[in-house]
């Protein structure tokens, strides 16, 4: 048995970090998103985010992805004991990979992706949501993020540093930078939400169409 008490073959992985930061994120989702429709994760990882949000907003169906089998048998598994209604069989989808049109897709979603990954998945994640998002429909991004003339917390220095040593295409992703590719897809009128633990949560919405 591991040790939070399941069987060594049980596919479920387990985030320390998404099981702190899931009823804050909650929280904001439940002022920025819509009451119906169909909400797509991009990297889930674990699933756990996915389980918890589908509970926590009964009215959406929530559509977890992530590109790693690991990733998606552990969702899968989540997914099997939770036994949501309106938390869908993940999808294998790489962010900067062709995304499907999924039906009744109201809002976009991605939780500490952006620092764990080149910078093209953010370009590729930015002109995706612009392109399949319904006019008003929101792009919420949570993680750790530099705001101009705000130093980094100490914490979040050392991350950065840990992330770059890890691999140089990671990194806490700069907000002027993001506003640039939410402009150039079409997305607006952003929100910053203060989060936890030095963490932002940042909503954009689709702009309408003339």
């Amino acid at each position: 048995m591991d040790d939070i008490g399941r069987a060594a073959d049980d596919p479920r992985l387990s985030s320390p970090a998404a099981q702190r930061n899931r009823a804050p994120i909650a929280a904001i989702l439940r002022q920025v998103l819509p009451a119906r429709g169909s909400v797509l994760e991009i990297a889930s990882g674990s699933g756990e985010h996915a389980v918890y949000l589908a509970e926590a907003l009964p009215g959406l169906r929530w559509q977890p992805s992530d590109p790693s089998p690991e990733a998606l048998r552990s969702i899968a598994a989540w997914r099997e004991v939770a036994a949501r209604p309106n938390l869908l069989a993940p999808l294998a989808l790489d962010v900067t990979a062709e995304w499907p049109k999924l039906e009744e897709l109201v809002a976009v979603c991605a939780f500490n992706l952006l620092h764990i990954a080149p910078w093209a998945a953010a370009e590729s994640l930015f002109a995706a949501a612009g392109r399949q998002l319904p006019p008003g429909g929101p792009l919420v991004l949570y993680g750790p993020f530099r705001r101009a003339g705000t130093p980094l917390a100490e914490s979040n220095s050392r991350f950065d540093e840990a992330l770059r040593a890890r691999d140089p295409r990671w990194g806490i992703r700069d907000l002027t930078a993001l506003e640039a590719l939410a402009t150039e897809a079409g997305l607006e009128a952003l929100q910053v939400h203060e989060m936890p633990a030095n963490n932002l949560c940042l909503v954009w919405r689709r702009v309408a169409q003339d």
